[in-house]
């Protein structure tokens, strides 16, 4: 059982945290008894969950690698969430130590934390701003002082934008991050569905996350996921389950999913990268 740590000024560890649950489906520290709990209570209807954690963080860092290979130097992790072991910062940073990593997240938590990043060799800041705000991430002074709009960057929004509702509208979200992007620049999404499993499955997982969180996801289709990347050129395998996007063969598998490419299996979240053309 881990022994919960003082929570920072400000954070309120009485409500399960989103960024917190995914830290401890990951393995990690920084979450406290109720986002266990909670984490718990899906993992007991859903024990793929940690596996599906893992394999959303195995295509983030198979996404960005590849990117960086493509020349890309800048990169905007928006809803990065807490810090985990090979952060986004150190995938691209091993292909390039000059590349620049802007980490964006709405919590005080994952601040606090993610500044610790700054002691890292390579550049690397964490910036406190709110992804439904786009307009202030793209002004925001330590934004505009890092990053170059006018060269390609690389914009991540891994499993952040089912935080958003459909009234906070992430495609306008999404179109206006989209206008500031470089030709040659890309966007990597992953986003919660409930294609992947039955209706009274997800409607389960979905009651207890309402019920628990301060902040529920919303499930979308693989048209509505797709419809995210509008402008831009997806590019291949698609909009697709996260562990059939591009899987190595090297990587650890989990027996959930079988061998890479199998595609009968039930799956959680949708995965795509798109490029702007130019």
């Amino acid at each position: 059982m881990n022994a919960d740590r003082p929570a920072p000024r400000g954070v309120d560890t009485t409500v399960a945290h989103s960024a917190r649950i995914y830290d401890w489906w990951l393995g990690g520290k920084d979450n406290f008894g109720v986002d266990r709990e909670l984490g718990q209570q899906i993992v007991d209807l859903v024990p793929m969950t940690p596996a599906s954690a893992r394999a959303n963080r195995a295509f983030l860092h198979r996404a960005a690698g590849m990117i960086a290979t493509e020349g890309v130097h800048q990169f905007l992790d928006l809803g990065a969430g807490l810090p985990t072991a090979d952060n986004t910062h150190s995938v691209v940073q091993r292909i390039d130590p000059n590349n620049c990593v802007i980490y964006v997240d709405y919590d005080p938590l994952v601040i606090v934390h993610a500044r610790a990043l700054l002691a890292v060799d390579g550049p690397t800041i964490a910036v406190q701003a709110d992804i439904r705000n786009p307009q202030a991430i793209l002004a925001h002074p330590e934004v505009t002082e890092t990053i170059d709009f006018t060269q390609p960057v690389c914009v991540l929004a891994v499993a952040v934008l089912h935080f958003l509702t459909d009234d906070e509208n992430p495609y306008a979200i999404v179109a206006r991050l989209g206008e500031a992007m470089a030709p040659g620049s890309y966007l990597v999404v992953s986003h919660i569905t409930a294609d992947g499993t039955s209706q009274a499955e997800a409607d389960q997982v979905m009651a207890i996350m309402r019920k628990g969180m301060a902040d529920p996801p919303t499930y979308r289709t693989h048209a509505e996921v797709l419809r995210l990347f509008d402008g831009f050129e997806v590019l291949d395998p698609g909009v697709v389950p996260v562990h059939l996007w591009r899987p190595e063969a090297d990587e650890e598998q989990h027996p959930q999913w079988g061998k890479p490419g199998d595609e009968d299996e039930p799956f959680w979240m949708y995965a795509g990268v798109a490029r702007k053309p130019n």
